[in-house]
């Protein structure tokens, strides 16, 4: 079943059983439910929630309030969560992002997590003979649907004159692609971090191209617009504390790593090499609206979503205010 289908029909499910609307209103109605990755895309979080800061910023406007955990392998499945009303905020691609809100989700993007044009790429075997994306013509490449690697490989196709329909396309989680490279069973694949720099690493894959020059990369903070209107004092907590990890990351990328390589299941070594490739600004800026506008617009002309997004009213930049990110 296509994302964007199943997504529509668990918005369409929750409105049924009356759950739209009330993700505010469990038992424990001021924990903070966040929807996390566990990649160092998402870095910041996995410090703020090391280093208490979440929990000392949250404790300042909800005494009684925790932070409660959700793990998952991408993007899409968060959407799925959101529209079974069990989360306020998410961490997620653009692509998905788009995915959720075209199909109905009642959310905003309050801020950035990270962008890194390095930080996905296509790739093909370690020994692989094809030197350009036009050699992947009639080739088996695999990419996660609806993630934001899918752009990218669009992207990367089209800089050897190719679409998405001059490839047998493979529809695979991420964790799966590298392994499929290297057991034969597919040519190439689009991957983001971590599996990017462990494969690499490891002389098992090599990048054939990256987002460098056309695609950032975004990964946004969304969140339940009845969480904001309801907890706004909530998402400036969240927002607060991710800005000062994002500081501390960027002035000492070594101890950062140390501290959650565990969170995202990268050797550290290998962990600090991505940290520094990656930019963990989470202020929303101009050029970041125009980047998503560009996805939505790749979306919508390969059928991922079916109605179109008005991006500028997607990003709600007055938590960011609020919290002092510039």
């Amino acid at each position: 079943m296509a994302v964007s289908r199943f997504v529509a029909l668990a918005v369409a499910a929750a409105i049924g059983l009356g759950l739209a609307g009330t993700a505010t209103t469990s038992a424990a109605a001021d924990d903070l439910r966040i929807a996390a990755q566990p990649f160092p895309l998402y870095a910041p979080l996995f410090v703020a929630k090391q280093k208490k800061w979440l929990d000392e910023e949250l404790a300042k406007v909800a005494p009684n309030a925790t932070v409660k955990w959700s793990l998952f392998p991408a993007g899409p499945p968060i959407n799925e969560s959101f529209a079974a009303g069990q989360q306020d905020v998410g961490f997620v691609g653009d692509t998905p992002a788009l995915v959720g809100k075209a199909a109905g989700l009642d959310t905003s993007a309050i801020a950035l997590t990270s962008d890194g044009p390095k930080s996905l790429a296509v790739i093909v075997g370690g020994d692989s003979p094809i030197a350009s994306p036009k050699e992947l013509k009639g080739r088996k490449v695999a990419v996660t649907k609806g993630s934001y690697a899918h752009h990218l490989l669009a992207l990367v196709l089209e800089q050897g004159g190719l679409t998405l329909s001059d490839v047998e396309l493979i529809n695979l989680p991420v964790a799966e692609i590298p392994p499929a490279i290297v057991a034969g069973t597919i040519d190439a694949g689009a991957v983001w971090e971590p599996i990017l720099t462990r494969f690499e690493s490891q002389k098992a894959v090599r990048v054939l191209a990256d987002g460098t020059g056309i695609k950032k990369g975004l990964l946004l903070i969304v969140a339940d617009n009845g969480f904001l209107k309801n907890r706004p004092e909530q998402a400036k907590a969240l927002l607060t504390a991710y800005k000062r990890a994002s500081e501390f990351i960027t002035a000492n990328p070594k101890e950062a790593a140390d501290l959650i390589s565990g969170d995202v299941n990268l050797a550290p070594d290998l962990l600090v090499q991505v940290l520094q490739r990656m930019n963990y600004d989470p202020a929303i800026h101009d050029d970041d609206v125009a980047e998503v506008k560009k996805t939505e617009q790749f979306m919508r002309a390969h059928g991922l979503i079916k109605s179109a997004v008005d991006v500028d009213a997607f990003f709600n930049r007055k938590p960011a205010d609020e919290a002092g990110l510039k």
